[in-house]
């Protein structure tokens, strides 16, 4: 599996909305940490968890 993501990029996870988007902060094989702006830095399984980038252009 290879992510189309790289630290820096902005991400919301569709599973918890509520978290509000977040940060890429670092990609490790399929762990990917993440600073959300409601929920603090969350490690995401991408086997488990699909995150979505986000477009800064259309933030729904």
């Amino acid at each position: 599996m290879i992510l189309d993501f790289e630290p820096g990029d902005k991400v919301i996870n569709p599973l918890a909305k509520e978290w509000g988007i977040g940060q890429v902060q670092s990609i490790i094989k399929e762990k990917v940490t993440v600073n959300f702006e409601n929920a603090g830095k969350k490690v995401i399984n991408s086997k488990n968890i699909e995150l979505k980038k986000v477009n800064d252009k259309n933030r729904n």
